[in-house]
C-alpha cells in the first residue's frame, strides 16, 4: 500500500484541502445522525442511536433490518475503509491509485475473488442472502445521502462506486489475504529453498522451538538437526540487508471458568493483533432485535464491510479469536502434461484498461518456482471458505450451542474461545479448514494430491471444554495437542514466548476479575527477551571500558518492554540485526527471485541460538577472526544506527524504548504525505509493550481492540480501541476513545446512553 499511495496524484485536491475550504468540505460530508427517513429496504421501523464514542445502537424487529440499519452507519462513517478491502482482495485497487497499484492487483486477481465472491452468493441460504440484501441496501442509501463525497475520494479525484452483495464476501476474502498470505508465502520461500540449499537447510531453519504451551501440555520433541554448510561463494556474494520483521497478525485470548472467578460466569480476555491505521479496523456496534421470540442484544465489534460482529457477547455467551496459524495451503508440483488455462483479467486504471493473463489449474493459480510450476491449493479458494453462520453466534444460549452453530463457519480458520453465563469455557479451531489429513509445508506431487478430501471442509476437529485446570489460552503458537499437530500442520506459528507467559500467570492464579484481566493484556515483562540481554551483556563485557555506558544501560534495563527502558531498545534491535547478519547468504539469493525471509525470520530462533552455540566458522564472514568480535561489530553497527535515527547528541539516553517504539497510528494518506498528519492522525503515543510479550506493540501494529467480559455481566465489560467511529477527521467521533487505549484505561464494553438518533421508516 505504501508503493500505491507514493503514486498518488494530489493535484488540485491537496490545495483545496490545505486552503480555507478544508473544513466546508469536511463539513459538507458529515453524516446527518439525527431525524427521521424515509428509505427502501427495510420492512419495518429501525431505530440508529449514536453514544458519546460513537457507538452505532441499533433497534430493529429481526436481523435483517438490524443489518440494513448497520449497512447504514458503516456506510455514513467508514465507506472509503470498506471500498479498500473490496478492492484489496479483487485486485482492483488500480482503479483508485493508478498504475502504481497494478502489481499488487495483478498478484490478488490470481485468486479471482470477486468470481468465487459471486458463486457464493448464489448458494446461501435464503435469510443469509436476505440479511446480506438489506445490509447492501443499507450502504447504498447512506452513500446516496452523502451531500458531497468522502474528502479520500476528493484527494484522489474519483468517484465511490455503489456497494454490492459480492462485496461484503471480499471484505472477508480481503482478511484472508491478511491472516493466510503469510502461509502461503513461507512455503513458497520453503520450496526455493529447498531447491537452492537442499532439504538440510529447510529442516535446519524450521526446527521445533523449545517455547511450547498447548492447551493438553504436549510437547514435540527437539530435533538435533547438523549445521548445514555455507558455501564460500554464497557467503562472498551475500549482502546484509534487513529482513522485515514479519509482525504476527493475529491475537492473544484467554478464559476462565466460572469456577475461578466471584460471580461463577466464565470471562474472556480477548485482543486481536493487526496493523494499526485510520480508521481504525473496528467498530462499535449493538444490535438489538428479535429472533423466534426472543429479545436478542449483541455488543461487540463489527468489521465495516460485512453485517457480522466479529467479537462480542450477547448476554448469554461472548466469543473472541487469534489467527490460528494451521496449515492451509498446499503447493502442488506440475508435470509438462498438466492442463494449464489461461483467464484473461483486465485492471482498469485512470491511464487505461491493463490487460494480462492468469494462469489456473484444476489445483489452483499456478506460479513458477524456480524453473519448476507450481499450483497454489488453498483454502480461501474452496467454495465452503466464506459464508455468513458467524452470525448464529448471535442467538446462542450456551456454549454447547454456540460451538453446534458455528462448526461451518466461512471464516480464515481461528482460535475461538467462548465462554457462557452458566460458567463454561472451551476452545476450538473455527473457519475453513480442509479435511486433507497430511498437509505439508513442501510441495506434493500430483499424484499425493487429495482432491476429495481438500473439496470437503474438516469434521475431525478438536474441542477443549471446560478443562481440569479450568483455564483456556491462544496466542498464535501451537494451541493442538501434538497428536493433532501432524493432522492440521504448521502455518507459520508465532514464537511460544506470549503463549507461556499468558499460561503461567492464569497458573499463578486461582480468582479473577476483569482487572486481573485487563493487567494480563498490558504484560509486557522482557521474559523472551531474558537471554538475548544476557548474551548482549557478555558480549560487551569482555571489553568493559569500550562499553560502560552501554553496560550501565543493560544492567539497569528492567526486563520489560518499558517506555523508559534502554536496555531493551539495545538488545531487540541487536537481535534483529544479528539474525540479518547470519542469515545474509540465503536472503541475498532469495531477494533475486521477489522472495524474502520475512515469513520465516520467526522460526530461526532455534537455528540461530544453535550457530551462535557451535559457531561454525564457514557462517562467520571472512573478515572477522572469531565470533566474539563479530558480535561486538554487530552491536557497534545497531547502536550507529540508533543514534543516528534518534537522538541529534549521541546520547544513549535517548535511546528509550517508548521514543524508538512509539505508537504512530496514522491515515494512508499522511504516511505519504506528511502535510496531512495533523489533521488526519491520531497524537502519537509513548511505545509500551513489543513482539514477544502479551502487550504487543510496535510502531504501528498491535492490540487492534482490548476486550473483556463475563457474559451476563456486561456492565464491568471492556472493549478499548485505538481509534474513534467515524473516518471524517472533523467529526466528533474520529478520535473519540482513543485515549482510553493509549492510557491503558478500560473503556466500558456496553454503550453509554444516545446523543444522537435516527429513525428510519420503510418507503
Amino acid at each position: 500500500m505504501k508503493k500505491i499511495l507514493k503514486g498518488l496524484a494530489l493535484g488540485t485536491g491537496v490545495l483545496a484541502l490545505a486552503g480555507a475550504s478544508t473544513y466546508g468540505l469536511l463539513w459538507a460530508n458529515l453524516p446527518s445522525l439525527d431525524g427521521k427517513l424515509r428509505l427502501s429496504g427495510p420492512r419495518d421501523p429501525v431505530t440508529l442511536a449514536r453514544d458519546e464514542l460513537g457507538t452505532a445502537i441499533i433497534h430493529a424487529n429481526d436481523r435483517a433490518d438490524a443489518a440494513f440499519a448497520l449497512g447504514f452507519a458503516h456506510g455514513q462513517d467508514r465507506f472509503f475503509q470498506m471500498d479498500l478491502l473490496r478492492r484489496n482482495a479483487a485486485g482492483e485497487l488500480s482503479a483508485l491509485f493508478g498504475d502504481a497499484a497494478l502489481p499488487l492487483d495483478r498478484k490478488h486477481r490470481s485468486h479471482q475473488f470477486r468470481k468465487r465472491a459471486a458463486a457464493v452468493i448464489d448458494k446461501l441460504a435464503p435469510p443469509a442472502r436476505e440479511v446480506l440484501r438489506l445490509y447492501t441496501l443499507g450502504v447504498n442509501a447512506a452513500l446516496d445521502a452523502q451531500k458531497i463525497k468522502g474528502f479520500e475520494y476528493l484527494l484522489i479525484n474519483t468517484t465511490p462506486e455503489p456497494w454490492s452483495e459480492e462485496d461484503s464476501l471480499l471484505a472477508i476474502y480481503s482478511m484472508y489475504l491478511d491472516l493466510q498470505a503469510g502461509t502461503v508465502e513461507r512455503e513458497q520461500v520453503l520450496t526455493y529453498i529447498q531447491q537452492s540449499f537442499g532439504q538440510s537447510m529447510v529442516d535446519f531453519i524450521t526446527q521445533t522451538d523449545p517455547l511450547q504451551a498447548a492447551l493438553d501440555g504436549s510437547t514435540l520433541p527437539l530435533s538435533h538437526v547438523p549445521v548445514p554448510t555455507l558455501p564460500e561463494a554464497l557467503m562472498q556474494q551475500s549482502v546484509r540487508t534487513v529482513i522485515e520483521q514479519d509482525q504476527v497478525v493475529g491475537s492473544n485470548n484467554w478464559a476462565v471458568t466460572g469456577e475461578l472467578t466471584t460471580s461463577g460466569h466464565a470471562m474472556l480476555s480477548d485482543d486481536m493483533h493487526l496493523s494499526l491505521n485510520v480508521p481504525v479496523i473496528w467498530y462499535r456496534t449493538q444490535l438489538n432485535y428479535q429472533s423466534d421470540g426472543d429479545d436478542i442484544q449483541v455488543t461487540g465489534v463489527s468489521l465495516p464491510g460485512a453485517p457480522a460482529i466479529v467479537v462480542g457477547t450477547n448476554g448469554h455467551i461472548a466469543w473472541g479469536f487469534t489467527n490460528g496459524y494451521i496449515d492451509t495451503a498446499d503447493w502442488v508440483i506440475l508435470d509438462d502434461k498438466t492442463p494449464v488455462t489461461q483467464v484473461n483479467e483486465t485492471l482498469k486504471s485512470p491511464t487505461g484498461d491493463h490487460n494480462f493473463a492468469v494462469s489456473v489449474s484444476d489445483y489452483g493459480p499456478v506460479t513458477q518456482i524456480g524453473d519448476q510450476n507450481y499450483a497454489l491449493s488453498w483454502v480461501a479458494h474452496q467454495p465452503y471458505a466464506v459464508n455468513m453462520e458467524l452470525m448464529a453466534l448471535e442467538t446462542a444460549k450456551n456454549v454447547d450451542s454456540g460451538l453446534a452453530a458455528t462448526e461451518r463457519t466461512g471464516i480464515p480458520v481461528q482460535n475461538m474461545l467462548i465462554v457462557d453465563s452458566q460458567g463454561n469455557a472451551a476452545w476450538r479451531l473455527t473457519g475453513a479448514i480442509p479435511a486433507r489429513s497430511h498437509p505439508s509445508s513442501l510441495p506434493i506431487s500430483e499424484a499425493a494430491y487429495p482432491t476429495a478430501q481438500w473439496q470437503a471442509q474438516a469434521g475431525d476437529v478438536p474441542v477443549v471444554k471446560n478443562p481440569e485446570h479450568q483455564r483456556l489460552w491462544s496466542a498464535n503458537s501451537r494451541v493442538v495437542s501434538a497428536e493433532d499437530n501432524a493432522r492440521f500442520g504448521n502455518g507459520g506459528y508465532a514464537i511460544g514466548s506470549r503463549s507461556v507467559q499468558i499460561r503461567d500467570k492464569l497458573m499463578a492464579s486461582d480468582s479473577f476479575n476483569e482487572s486481573d484481566f485487563m493487567a494480563m493484556q498490558l504484560d509486557n515483562r522482557a521474559i523472551f527477551m531474558t537471554r538475548w540481554h544476557n548474551l548482549l551483556l557478555a558480549t560487551l563485557k569482555a571489553q568493559p571500558q569500550q562499553f560502560a555506558d552501554d553496560i550501565r544501560e543493560l544492567e539497569q534495563w528492567q526486563a520489560c518492554a518499558c517506555s523508559e527502558s534502554v536496555g531493551y531498545t539495545l538488545v531487540s534491535h541487536f537481535r534483529s540485526q544479528l539474525i540479518d547478519a547470519l542469515f545474509a547468504p540465503i536472503q541475498t539469493s532469495l531477494a533475486k527471485e521477489n522472495m524474502s525471509l520475512r515469513r520465516l525470520k520467526r522460526d530461526l530462533e532455534p537455528a540461530i541460538w544453535q550457530l551462535l552455540e557451535q559457531q561454525p566458522q564457514d557462517w562467520l564472514p571472512g573478515e572477522y577472526k572469531d565470533w566474539q568480535s563479530w558480535m561486538q561489530a554487530i552491536y557497534i553497527d545497531t547502536r550507529a544506527k540508533l543514534l543516528a535515527k534518534y537522538s541529534d547528541k549521541g546520547r544513549l539516553t535517548d535511546l528509550n524504548w517508548g521514543k524508538v517504539n512509539a505508537l504512530k497510528i496514522q491515515h494512508p494518506f499522511s504516511r505519504q504525505f506528511p502535510q496531512l498528519s495533523w489533521l488526519l492522525d491520531m497524537p502519537v503515543v509513548t511505545g509500551f509493550g513489543g513482539s514477544f510479550e502479551p502487550a504487543v506493540q510496535t510502531k504501528s501494529f498491535g492490540a487492534s481492540q482490548r476486550f473483556i467480559v463475563q457474559p451476563g455481566r456486561e456492565q464491568h465489560g471492556i472493549m478499548s480501541i485505538p481509534g474513534g467511529q467515524s473516518g471524517n477527521p472533523i467529526s466528533q467521533f474520529y478520535r473519540r476513545g482513543f485515549d482510553d487505549y493509549a492510557n491503558h484505561r478500560g473503556t466500558p464494553l456496553l454503550p453509554g446512553a444516545p446523543v444522537h438518533t435516527m429513525t428510519i421508516q420503510p418507503l
